[in-house]
């Protein structure tokens, strides 16, 4: 199975060089409780604005209800390969509490998904971010209060080969090198001089 560690100008942590999104699980591998909790305690741990932690997980185990809602909410082209993950988690940002409005509220949820996923990696399991979801029909499934924001789906599971996604193109695109701007455009001393 290939990697597709990250190709970086200088070493990075290992954690952080092999994260990235595959589609291809195995529907049979299980994540454990353990496992997901040791992933929602990294969320938890994340920085917020004024530690206002804004970051809520509605989290389903396959075959569990609260799976099967998150996986109807999703497009059927992130059905097709996300029925296979052992556990699917609907990211929400509370937007609003008893001060008012949370700051960053959105940005607060990036951090904790980010942290999520990469105590995944650290455990041996493949996390994918999906924006391609009815967030209308997944604040319906779940009941979700004003203020709490559907943002994001989490597909956790096991690796798999890519044949599992059963068509040519889907292989291809699995298999395909990672990409990334370079740091020349990506770190910036002024808009357009680069910082290394």
């Amino acid at each position: 199975m290939n990697d597709k560690e990250a190709l970086t100008s200088v070493k990075i942590h290992d954690v952080i060089a092999r994260r990235w999104s595959p589609r291809a699980l195995d529907g049979e591998a299980e994540v454990t409780p353990e496992q997901l909790r040791a992933l929602l305690e990294a969320a938890r741990w994340a920085p917020s604005f004024g530690n206002t932690q804004p970051a809520r997980y509605l989290v389903g185990l396959r075959g569990d209800e609260t799976y099967k809602r998150i996986l109807d909410s999703l497009t059927e082209s992130n059905r097709s390969w996300a029925h296979r993950a052992g556990a699917l988690l609907l990211g929400c940002a509370v937007t609003r509490n008893e001060k008012g409005t949370v700051p960053y509220a959105e940005y607060g949820l990036g951090l904790a998904s980010e942290n999520l996923v990469l105590q995944a990696v650290a455990e041996g399991l493949a996390a994918r971010q999906m924006a391609g979801f009815d967030r209308d029909a997944a604040r319906e499934a779940f009941e979700l209060p004003d203020g709490v924001d559907p943002l994001v789906v989490i597909a956790v599971g096991v690796r798999a080969e890519p044949e599992v996604l059963g068509t040519t193109k889907d292989i291809e695109r699995e298999n395909a090198p990672r990409v990334r701007v370079p740091l020349e455009q990506f770190a910036l001393r002024d808009w357009g001089t680069a910082a290394f």
